[in-house]
């Protein structure tokens, strides 16, 4: 627990177990961060991460950039210790799907030496005579990898410089094995804990620019005043040549996402004419929101591009520009009506209809499939790289059609603004439809998503034709149901109160995923950790408002330069997965809790309104001058603590409503004095550093289903359909033969309660209540060359062949039926480029929904998948489906739509209609 103030002017300001805060400096352990003036920093911080690592090195294999080699939780494991004669480290010759397990001791203290060699060995002699006899290797998860489509051999793990970034492999040709005698045997000599991995901070920083054009800060807190500083400094640095923002030191141009959160956060505010220019380069030539980054090839596997609404709203306020309202409301306007066609999920028709499953469990609730939910669909928002918050057998399909809490966050509020924007513009109807989606989008969070147990809101649902929610506490997501009014009142002063926050802040999930390195991951990141101070702050949350403000101040002060994230376990900017100085949605957060914290700085069209909140802890006189609000600029006092406004004067005149006027002009003063009453008690909800257990892998055979034992689990949860059936201690479960489409997952639990993921939907033998239908007939030949199809061939389609592709099928019986197709994109990898494709599925004139093909990899145009299903009642009887390429089905590329199409599956899943 976080210790009270003392009113010593040298002793402590706030204290927890990890670290100090002082008036002019930070202290963490021995390392010391020290204001020496408000212009000059220093620092004695030393990342630990080189001195402490186990020899254990855990390791996979990976063809062509796929965890592919073996199941989830199932690694290979080497003790990189030398003997006693110094002989290299090489492992044997492993062979490729073979568990292999060192059993070599380790001693008590003895850790993992810098730049320790060791030579990695893959015995792929057996894949090779796959090859040969067969034309291709089956891998663990019956998937097929034929003799052409093998490019490259890596090898992933959980020591530097080998991670279990398995997307981004084929930008590591270092760990690369390459057969170098034409053995079989594959080969490549790593040089274990690199010191890069550490590389060391600045030890000092005074200013090297000017940024008196900025609001400059002072107060009784030379550290604080000193960081401010650092953050305005850093914010200059962050703007390139061409008048845009630079996301970080180490990430050159302009990401939708982050420039928008930053621009919520502080940068409308101190730069609104770089923000302008920022937004504007993120649009498409036909006036969309560009969505540049997620899961399979971008939009709409993400959608949370959305975001950059509010932040153009924000610019609005601040400035008041009725010209950058006029242009930027088509924008958005035309971005929310594209989404609520591709990716909100329906409100009123194709409601779900009662399934049955066979009876495991008396009084097993009711199924159903393709409820209503009335939230949009898409991936986690900023949290776009899957393995760090996904279960692993999830593909960019299925995480499209997944329904996650900030991503919702993000389109509820971008309705809003719609709504507003609108209702400026004249715009009756287009308000009152925006208003609508955004009521049944907080609905769906509210209802769907909320964890009564908990209090708080769980990250997302997940599955394939029957979704379940992750109870995840996911740290934006649930600062943004807060901070927009998603939550009332009461149920925000819960989720600031019991969401999960440890020693150094709040993690972006939690708990943390077994097996997967800090980024996302045992992470925290400070922009986040001002969104949840600025939540905090609005909920009245004394004690998580002023710890999210040590938390902000620690990394800054100890590194020098605000950086992107740093691990949450221990706090150390060293060991996340990827990493960058002067991070722009860092620099704008520090200075968001300024802005919008400490003084309350509350923007709306017609004024600015000020509700500060000072923690006891800071108390005393701040000021802020040469404030710019727009035609006016501001000489702002506070006095005081707590959150509650005394008196608050413009000029020496009581200034009503603590609202400025917008059409306020010149220079003026604002005094504000605070009651100095501490707020009413409230809590925060302070864990420990905690790893949920793997997820089990599920096989089905004779009417049983089977799983590994868990390391760590007291107990197995049993799923079916989506919905809990029963517990065991044991790793089988007897199943009835089902009549209907039945699926069954099963979760590991561990002593504290927590779970693992659900593993991957196992339909028990669903080829009785499944029906395929080939596709090349009806359409024109292929150009490309593929294996692995069923049938006599495949169709392809793109923006300039068969756009418009038939599907003949027979409906057996009318009921409810989920459709989906088989099909490959290797347009690009899993992970980046801009070349998801999609299609909208119809019955005759009837829309059904929207078709999304996911890239798949580079280059793998045998790499076969499924899309995401859409659940549709559908009368007994022939039909006539056609998949069709239409406007709302522009990707963020334009140029490349393309898909192969195998063949389209049909899934009874219920009866009525």
């Amino acid at each position: 627990m976080a210790q009270p103030p003392t009113s010593s002017s040298t002793g402590p300001v706030w204290q927890s177990a990890a670290y100090t805060l002082y008036r002019d400096r930070l202290v963490q352990g021995p390392h010391t961060a020290r204001a020496v003036s408000r212009t000059e920093l220093t620092s004695d911080y030393q990342s630990p991460a080189n001195a402490f690592l186990s020899p254990q090195v855990n390791f996979k294999f990976s063809l062509n950039g796929y965890d592919n080699e073996m199941p989830p939780g199932q690694d290979h494991l080497f003790v990189a210790v030398p003997d006693a004669n110094g002989a290299s480290l090489e492992t044997p010759a492993i062979g490729f799907g073979q568990p292999y397990r060192d059993s070599t001791l380790v001693p008590v203290g003895t850790y993992l030496a810098p730049n320790t060699p060791l030579k990695i060995r893959l015995d792929m002699r057996p894949v090779l005579a796959a090859f040969d006899s067969q034309g291709f290797y089956t891998l663990y998860n019956g998937e097929y990898l034929y003799k052409d489509d093998l490019k490259h051999i890596f090898v992933a793990g959980n020591t530097a410089p080998l991670c279990w970034d398995f997307d981004n492999l084929s930008q590591q040709p270092q760990l690369e094995l390459k057969d170098f005698d034409g053995s079989g045997i594959y080969e490549v000599t790593v040089q274990l804990n690199p010191p890069i991995a550490a590389q060391p901070t600045v030890s000092q920083w005074t200013p090297r620019l000017n940024t008196a054009e900025f609001p400059q800060c002072m107060s009784e807190y030379p550290l604080l005043d000193a960081l401010y500083n650092l953050a305005l400094e850093e914010a200059k640095r962050a703007v390139e040549p061409d008048g845009t923002f630079r996301t970080g030191q180490e990430w050159a141009g302009v990401w939708t996402r982050d420039i928008s959160y930053s621009i919520i956060l502080a940068q409308a505010i101190l730069q609104p004419e770089v923000a302008k220019t920022s937004l504007l380069s993120k649009v498409t030539p036909h006036g969309r929101i560009v969505q540049d980054t997620g899961t399979g090839g971008a939009y709409p596997c993400s959608t949370d591009r959305v975001i950059w609404a509010t932040a153009a709203w924000e610019i609005y306020k601040t400035t008041g520009d009725e010209a950058w309202l006029e242009q930027v409301y088509p924008i958005i306007k035309n971005t929310i009506e594209d989404d609520e066609l591709v990716a909100y999920t329906p409100h009123r028709h194709n409601a779900g209809a009662q399934s049955s499953s066979p009876e495991v469990e008396e009084n097993r609730p009711d199924q159903t499939a393709g409820q209503p939910t009335n939230l949009v669909r898409g991936e986690s928002s900023f949290l776009d790289w899957r393995e760090q918050t996904y279960p692993q057998w999830m593909q960019p399909a299925d995480i499209y059609q997944s329904e996650s809490l900030g991503t919702n966050a993000a389109h509820f509020q971008a309705n809003m603004v719609l709504a507003l924007m609108a209702g400026k513009l004249g715009a009756a109807e287009v308000a009152r439809a925006a208003q609508e989606r955004a009521a049944r989008i907080k609905s769906g969070i509210n209802e769907n998503l909320w964890l009564p147990e908990q209090g708080y809101y769980g990250q997302y649902r997940y599955g394939r034709i029957y979704q379940v929610l992750s109870p995840r506490a996911e740290a934006l997501g649930e600062a943004l149901t807060v901070l927009f009014d998603i939550a009332d009142e009461d149920r925000s002063q819960t989720v600031v109160a019991r969401t999960p926050v440890m020693d150094y802040g709040i993690p972006c999930i939690y708990p943390q995923i077994p097996g997967v390195l800090p980024y996302h991951n045992d992470g925290v990141w400070p922009f986040v950790q001002s969104y949840w101070g600025l939540a905090a702050a609005k909920a009245g949350n004394e004690t998580a408002f002023m710890e999210s403000i040590a938390a902000i101040t620690r990394p800054a002060a100890l590194f020098l330069t605000n950086k992107e994230n740093f691990v949450a376990s221990n706090g150390d900017f060293a060991g996340t997965q990827v990493n960058s100085s002067v991070m722009l949605w860092s620099i704008s957060g520090a200075l968001g809790l300024t802005y919008k914290g400490l003084f309350g700085m509350d923007f709306q069209t017609d004024g600015l309104t000020f509700r500060p909140f000072v923690p006891q802890a800071l108390q005393g006189q701040r000021k802020l001058t040469n404030f710019r609000y727009r035609q006016a600029v501001l000489d702002i006092e506070l006095q005081g603590f707590g959150n509650v406004i005394r008196s608050i004067t413009l000029d020496g005149q009581l200034l009503p409503n603590a609202t400025v006027p917008a059409s306020l002009v010149g220079q003026h003063s604002i005094y504000i004095e605070l009651t100095n009453e501490t707020p009413l008690p409230a809590t925060q909800n302070k864990v420990p550093h905690h790893v949920s257990p793997v997820m089990p892998t599920v096989t089905y055979s004779a009417g049983r289903l089977e799983w590994n034992m868990v390391e760590g689990a007291e107990a197995y949860r049993l799923l079916c359909n989506g919905q809990v059936v029963s517990r065991t201690t044991e790793n089988s479960w007897p199943v009835l033969t089902p009549n209907i489409y039945t699926e069954y997952q099963v979760m590991a639990l561990d002593a504290l309660g927590f779970e693992s993921f659900a593993s991957e939907p196992l339909p028990i033998e669903p080829e009785k209540v499944q029906y395929t239908f080939e596709l090349e007939a009806s359409s024109s030949g292929a150009s490309k060359s593929c294996q692995g199809y069923t049938g006599s061939g495949f169709v392809e389609t793109s923006t300039t062949v068969n756009r418009r592709v038939m599907a003949h099928i027979t409906v057996p019986i009318t009921g409810r039926y989920a459709v989906d197709f088989r099909y490959a994109n290797g347009n690009g990898p899993v992970s980046t480029s801009n070349k998801c494709a999609m299609r909208t599925l119809r019955n005759s004139s009837s829309v059904l929904g929207t078709i999304v093909l996911p890239q798949r990899g580079a280059d793998e145009w045998s790499d076969w998948g499924f899309t995401n299903p859409l659940l549709l009642s559908l009368e007994g009887g022939n039909h006539t489906l056609t998949l069709s390429l239409e406007p709302a089905n522009r990707n963020m590329n334009d140029e490349v739509n393309e898909a192969l199409l195998d063949y389209l599956r049909l899934t009874r899943i219920g009866q009525g209609y």
